[in-house]
Protein backbone atom coordinates (compact mmCIF):
# COMPACT_ATOMS: atom_id res chain seq x y z
CA UNK A 1 0.00 0.00 0.00
CA UNK A 2 2.93 2.38 0.20
CA UNK A 3 2.45 2.88 -4.04
CA UNK A 4 -1.00 4.37 -2.98
CA UNK A 5 0.04 6.19 -0.06
CA UNK A 6 2.81 8.19 -1.75
CA UNK A 7 0.45 8.65 -4.75
CA UNK A 8 -1.99 10.08 -2.80
CA UNK A 9 0.26 12.12 -0.43
CA UNK A 10 1.85 13.83 -3.80
CA UNK A 11 -1.30 14.46 -5.43
CA UNK A 12 -2.36 16.34 -2.36
CA UNK A 13 0.53 18.39 -2.39
CA UNK A 14 -0.80 19.90 -5.66
CA UNK A 15 -4.62 20.34 -4.69
CA UNK A 16 -7.13 18.96 -3.53
CA UNK A 17 -10.48 18.51 -5.18
CA UNK A 18 -13.85 18.19 -3.56
CA UNK A 19 -16.26 15.77 -5.26
CA UNK A 20 -20.03 17.04 -5.10
CA UNK A 21 -20.43 13.82 -2.40
CA UNK A 22 -17.51 14.90 -0.31
CA UNK A 23 -18.95 18.39 -0.10
CA UNK A 24 -22.57 16.97 1.47
CA UNK A 25 -21.16 15.06 3.76
CA UNK A 26 -18.50 17.60 5.07
CA UNK A 27 -22.00 19.93 5.75
CA UNK A 28 -23.81 17.49 7.44
CA UNK A 29 -25.15 19.53 10.57
CA UNK A 30 -24.39 16.36 12.76
CA UNK A 31 -20.24 15.88 11.59
CA UNK A 32 -19.05 19.30 10.07
CA UNK A 33 -16.09 17.80 8.69
CA UNK A 34 -13.67 21.01 7.71
CA UNK A 35 -11.52 20.89 4.89
CA UNK A 36 -8.83 21.18 7.57
CA UNK A 37 -9.43 18.00 8.70
CA UNK A 38 -9.76 16.04 5.74
CA UNK A 39 -6.32 17.68 4.99
CA UNK A 40 -4.79 16.44 7.78
CA UNK A 41 -6.38 12.74 7.03
CA UNK A 42 -5.15 13.03 3.64
CA UNK A 43 -1.73 14.46 4.69
CA UNK A 44 -0.76 12.40 8.20
CA UNK A 45 -3.54 9.56 8.38
CA UNK A 46 -2.97 5.81 7.63
CA UNK A 47 -4.58 3.69 4.61
CA UNK A 48 -6.83 1.14 6.14
CA UNK A 49 -8.58 -0.18 2.61
CA UNK A 50 -7.03 0.46 -0.82
CA UNK A 51 -9.71 -0.24 -4.00
CA UNK A 52 -7.03 -0.99 -6.92
CA UNK A 53 -9.95 -1.75 -9.39
CA UNK A 54 -12.52 1.30 -8.20
CA UNK A 55 -14.34 2.49 -11.30
CA UNK A 56 -12.78 6.00 -10.62
CA UNK A 57 -9.92 4.82 -11.03
CA UNK A 58 -6.95 3.72 -7.63
CA UNK A 59 -9.01 4.50 -4.57
CA UNK A 60 -8.41 4.50 -0.84
CA UNK A 61 -9.75 4.97 2.66
CA UNK A 62 -8.07 6.11 5.01
CA UNK A 63 -8.36 6.72 8.69
CA UNK A 64 -6.99 9.88 10.50
CA UNK A 65 -8.06 12.16 13.28
CA UNK A 66 -9.74 15.65 13.15
CA UNK A 67 -10.83 17.97 16.00
CA UNK A 68 -10.40 15.10 18.89
CA UNK A 69 -12.44 12.73 16.42
CA UNK A 70 -11.42 9.77 13.93
CA UNK A 71 -12.55 10.54 10.22
CA UNK A 72 -12.35 8.49 7.07
CA UNK A 73 -11.15 9.95 3.86
CA UNK A 74 -11.79 8.37 0.88
CA UNK A 75 -9.78 9.52 -2.45
CA UNK A 76 -8.62 9.08 -5.67
CA UNK A 77 -5.47 10.34 -6.55
CA UNK A 78 -4.88 11.75 -9.81
CA UNK A 79 -1.88 13.47 -12.03
CA UNK A 80 -3.06 17.32 -11.01
CA UNK A 81 -5.16 16.63 -7.77
CA UNK A 82 -6.39 14.47 -5.25
CA UNK A 83 -9.86 13.44 -5.87
CA UNK A 84 -11.75 13.68 -2.40
CA UNK A 85 -14.77 11.42 -3.11
CA UNK A 86 -15.90 11.52 0.57
CA UNK A 87 -15.42 11.78 4.45
CA UNK A 88 -17.18 11.17 7.14
CA UNK A 89 -16.87 10.44 10.77
CA UNK A 90 -17.06 6.67 11.15
CA UNK A 91 -20.39 5.14 12.73
CA UNK A 92 -18.56 3.12 16.05
CA UNK A 93 -21.72 0.44 15.60
CA UNK A 94 -20.34 -0.20 11.76
CA UNK A 95 -16.39 -0.56 12.84
CA UNK A 96 -13.94 -1.96 15.10
CA UNK A 97 -13.35 0.30 17.95
CA UNK A 98 -9.85 1.32 16.36
CA UNK A 99 -12.38 2.38 13.14
CA UNK A 100 -9.07 0.28 11.32
CA UNK A 101 -11.88 -2.65 10.20
CA UNK A 102 -15.41 -3.47 9.26
CA UNK A 103 -17.38 -4.52 12.69
CA UNK A 104 -18.19 -8.10 11.65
Amino acid sequence: MRDILDAVREAAGKKLLFLPHAIRQLARPANMISTREVERVVTEGEIIEHYPEDVRGPSCLMLGSGEGRAIHVVCAPKDEYLAIITAYVPDPSQWAPDFRRRAS
